[in-house]
C-alpha cells in the first residue's frame, strides 16, 4: 500500500484529501478553544490587575484542545463519532443539532473541504516526497492562523514561533534531493527570517511615528519571519506585496458594498498568509510571468 502511494500520484492525492479532511476538523477546535485558552491563561496572570471576568469563562476542569469532548453551543449534547464524520455528518443532519435542532454554522465543513483540497493542491504539485508532506504541514498551520486571525486578529505564539523553527530546521537537509521549493540554504532561511520580522517590524514603527497609531500587530511580523525561513528572503518582496494588493482589494470591496467601519482593524494575517502559500506553489512562475510582462 505505501509503495503505491509512493508511486502513484493520483493515489497519494486521494489519501492526503482523505486524511486531511478529517485534520481539518480537528483544526476548527483549534480555531475555536486555542483563543479562550489563551484569554484565559491572560487573565489568571493579571488577575490582581483586572477587575472584569473574561469574556469567555472556562468550564470546570479540564480545558485543552483535547479535553473536554465536543458539545452543542446550542443544548450541550455530546456530539457523537458519527456526527463528527467531516462534511457527511453535515449534510445527513442538514445543518442542525440531532438532539436540539438548532442551526450549525456552515463554518465547519467549510473549513475541512478548505483544508483538505488545499492540502490536495500541494500533493499534486508537489507529488510523493517529503516536500509535499512539509508543505502539507505548513498548509495546516497557515489555515489556522488565517481562521484565528481573522476571528480574533491574533497569532498565537504557539503556533507561529513553532512554524519558524521548524523552517529553520528543514535548512539542515539543504540540498534535499527532489526538492525545488522548501528545504532551502540555512543561509537563505535565517535571513528569510530575519528580514521578515524587520521589515514588517520597521514599517510598524514608523506608521506609528508618522499616525501615533499601530499599524498591526507583532504576530504579522512574527508569521512573516516564519514564512521566511520556510522559503528564503527572496520570496519575501512578492509575499508583501501580494498581501498588500489583494489586503487592499478586498478591504476596499468591504467597504463600498458592506459599509465595514474604516476605523476597524484589518488582520492582516489572512493576506500574509494566502500570499505566503501560493508563494510556495507558484512563486517562481509568477516572478518569471511578471519578468517577461515587463521586458
Amino acid at each position: 500500500m505505501l509503495e503505491l502511494i509512493g508511486e502513484s500520484t493520483p493515489v497519494f492525492i486521494g489519501v492526503v484529501f482523505a486524511i486531511t479532511l478529517m485534520i481539518g476538523s480537528f483544526l476548527n477546535v483549534v480555531i475555536y478553544r486555542l483563543p479562550i485558552m489563551m484569554e484565559h491563561e491572560w487573565r489568571e496572570q493579571a488577575e490582581e490587575l483586572l477587575a472584569s471576568q473574561p469574556e469567555h469563562k472556562l468550564p470546570d476542569g479540564r480545558f485543552d484542545l483535547v479535553v473536554p469532548r465536543s458539545r452543542c453551543p446550542s443544548c450541550g449534547s455530546l456530539i457523537t463519532a458519527w456526527q463528527n464524520i467531516p462534511v457527511l455528518s453535515y449534510l445527513f443532519l442538514k445543518g442542525r443539532c440531532a438532539n436540539c435542532k438548532a442551526s450549525i454554522s456552515a463554518r465547519y465543513p467549510l473549513v475541512e473541504l478548505m483544508t483538505a483540497a488545499l492540502a490536495a493542491i500541494c500533493a499534486w504539485h508537489f507529488g510523493p516526497g517529503w516536500e509535499a508532506m512539509l508543505a502539507i504541514v505548513l498548509t495546516l498551520v497557515l489555515v489556522s492562523i488565517t481562521m484565528i486571525d481573522a476571528d480574533t486578529q491574533l497569532i498565537p505564539d504557539s503556533i507561529v514561533l513553532p512554524l519558524m523553527w521548524l523552517g529553520l530546521a528543514m535548512s539542515l537537509w539543504h540540498p534535499m534531493p527532489g526538492a525545488n521549493t522548501l528545504f532551502i540554504s540555512p543561509s537563505a532561511a535565517i535571513a528569510g527570517s530575519l528580514a521578515g520580522y524587520l521589515s514588517l517590524w520597521s514599517i510598524f514603527w514608523i506608521f506609528k511615528i508618522i499616525t501615533g497609531r499601530d499599524g498591526m500587530g507583532y504576530g504579522d511580523f512574527k508569521l512573516l519571519a516564519a514564512l521566511g525561513a520556510w522559503l528564503g528572503w527572496q520570496q519575501l518582496p512578492m509575499i508583501i506585496m501580494m498581501s498588500a494588493v489583494v489586503g487592499v482589494v478586498i478591504n476596499v470591496v468591504m467597504i463600498v458594498t458592506r459599509g465595514k467601519d474604516r476605523s476597524i482593524p484589518i488582520p492582516f494575517g489572512p493576506y500574509l498568509a494566502a500570499a505566503g502559500w501560493i508563494t510556495m506553489l507558484w512563486g517562481e512562475t509568477i516572478r518569471n510571468a511578471y519578468i517577461d510582462m515587463m521586458f
